[in-house]
């Protein structure tokens, strides 16, 4: 007979905490006036990329299953092929190491790295956590007239990412705020639910002052495709509360409510009054189809667009985006893409490229989507499948207006991973703790 105690049995620190690492790096301010390239949180998602390799060496696992090699594993020919062609062979690995990054192999380290459901909703409250404090920097630059600058005033909220990824604070928020909603569907217990809804009202008053019309529409799609996924009932409830939420912050408090509703009506007036940024826009658009039509099946090659973009753009297109502010002087950025994920794809990689992306894109949805009927009516995981499904619904609808570049970038990168994870794993009930 022994005298001894028995140990608690203590549960070994989470494999997935260095991609929360990679999450909470972008909260980091950057250099005021950097160029937007590369940060501290891409150095790190490589070096999660390392970590996730030795820890498969040293467990002598089967990394993935055949079906999620070959959903991740899909871009790979497209990209090749485009950078065969592309101009130079620096172009074809600078292109081709931040492609192979965001869409396959970070999203191929999260895959491995999360262990169950209780994993995933770590990570989902990273992104909640990361666009909390986004936001309040936003709010902040907008109350104090330090943002970027906004109709020839200093308003505009970008959190610590600068005018030069002026849209980065309004993706990281619309990210947490998709998870927030997700989290707040879902079946957890009520305290976490009742924090995740907050959360997600506090979030629409920076992703408002964002004055991104693209993550605007982006985000409305994906909080209406949520709440239908998540049961009419609860979807009428959600949805008048946040239009009374709505209607305080705006109406009640004049959150900006001018500029909010001039930079809303701008939306339906593409066509009749467009602004620069509209018809620069619509241009580079109509460029990127010409440079496709010469090269339809393997496009002009990586990061091609550049070099061709003036031989198919009309005499409409600016000589640049003009930003300032939030710390930055006058400052403008060329147009070296054409703000269309799907657009810029076709013209540097062509047909091959875009169906082979696109084709692993639509995998994941419906995949997460069998997931999701799964575990509509009963058992755990609802709000695993509804934050999965959300923020893929949420970037598939974003890159018709954005496309992928700039330090939040890394942050897309771990969206598929997450999406990913739902949608080859965890929607199976294969991970180890399933009552989670």
């Amino acid at each position: 007979m022994t005298l001894a105690l028995p140990l608690p049995r203590v549960r070994t620190l989470s494999p997935v905490l260095p991609v929360v690492a990679v999450v909470a790096l972008l909260g980091l301010p950057l250099a005021p006036g950097g160029e937007g390239g590369a940060g501290p949180a891409d150095a790190l998602s490589a070096l999660v990329v390392l970590f996730c390799a030795v820890r498969l060496l040293r467990r002598r696992q089967r990394p993935l299953s055949r079906t999620a090699a070959v959903v991740l594993g899909l871009p790979v020919v497209g990209l090749a092929v485009a950078a065969a062609g592309a101009s130079s062979p620096g172009a074809a690995l600078g292109g081709l190491g931040r492609y192979l990054q965001v869409f396959v192999l970070v999203p191929a380290s999260v895959v491995l790295l999360v262990r169950d459901r209780a994993d995933f909703r770590v990570l989902a409250w990273s992104f909640v956590g990361l666009a909390g404090w986004q936001g309040a920097v936003g709010v902040h630059q907008f109350v104090t007239g330090t943002g970027a600058s906004y109709q020839g005033a200093d308003i505009r909220a970008v959190g610590t990412f600068g005018p030069q990824d002026v849209m980065g604070m309004a993706t990281v928020v619309a990210f947490g705020l998709v998870c927030a909603v997700g989290l707040a569907l879902g079946r957890t217990p009520v305290r976490q639910r009742v924090i995740a809804a907050c959360s997600a009202l506090a979030l629409l008053v920076p992703l408002a002052l964002s004055f991104s019309r693209g993550a605007w529409i982006a985000t409305a799609l994906t909080c209406v495709a949520q709440l239908v996924l998540a049961g009419p009932l609860r979807a009428l409830k959600v949805a008048a509360v946040a239009a009374a939420a709505g209607v305080i912050l705006v109406g009640g408090f004049g959150v900006g409510s001018a500029m909010l509703q001039e930079r809303v009506n701008s939306i339906t007036q593409v066509k009749d009054a467009p602004d620069q940024s509209v018809t620069d826009r619509y241009t580079l658009w109509a460029s990127a189809v010409g440079i496709w039509r010469d090269e339809p099946l393997t496009g002009v090659g990586l990061k091609g667009f550049p070099e061709h973009r003036d031989a198919h753009a009309s005499l409409a297109l600016s000589s640049g985006s003009d930003t300032a502010g939030a710390g930055s002087g006058f400052v403008k950025q060329p147009l070296l893409s054409p703000h269309n994920m799907y657009l810029l794809i076709l013209s540097e990689q062509g047909l091959i490229g875009l169906l082979a992306l696109s084709g692993g894109w639509l995998a994941l949805l419906v995949r997460g989507l069998r997931g999701w009927f799964r575990v509509r009516h009963a058992g755990p995981g609802l709000d695993c499948a509804l934050v999965a499904c959300g923020l893929l619904v949420w970037q598939l609808v974003d890159f018709a207006y954005a496309d992928i570049g700039g330090p939040s970038t890394v942050l897309t990168a771990v969206v598929f991973g997450v999406v990913a994870w739902w949608a080859l794993v965890g929607a199976g009930g294969r991970e180890e703790a399933l009552a989670r």
